[in-house]
């Protein structure tokens, strides 16, 4: 096992099957697709080794979800991956959380490979 994701999609389907690639990639993934403030919980409750909020849909939702993780000290350093979404919505969200990496679907897994034991991602 590479690890423990939690991936936040705002479209059911399409954030199970975001999942199941991953899992077929090794990684333990947790999903949520209809609570921002629900998926804040869980992450902080038992923390990842990163985080996966696709831009796709929805983006201010994942906006929200990740400044209000960054709210708390427990996640603060979380290391937080955008992925996808219109280049507005990517701007947009990179003014508001400068920290998180920004990436597309096709090179995830490159990203997330860079996820070290620290909770980094080098």
């Amino acid at each position: 096992m590479k690890g423990r994701l939690y991936l936040i999609h705002w479209h059911p389907f399409e954030a199970q099957e975001y999942a199941i690639n991953l899992r077929a990639e090794g990684w333990q993934v947790d999903v949520e697709s209809k609570d921002g403030a629900q998926a804040g919980r869980k992450i902080l409750s038992e923390i990842p080794d990163a985080v996966v909020i696709y831009l796709s849909r929805l983006p201010s939702h994942g906006c929200v979800t990740a400044r209000s993780l960054r709210a708390y000290k427990e996640g603060r350093d979380l290391p937080i991956v955008f992925v996808d979404g219109k280049e507005e919505a990517i701007e947009m969200t990179k003014i508001k959380v400068p920290d998180c990496v920004f990436t597309t679907s096709d090179e995830l897994e490159n990203v997330l490979s860079r996820v070290s034991k620290i909770g980094k991602i080098e």
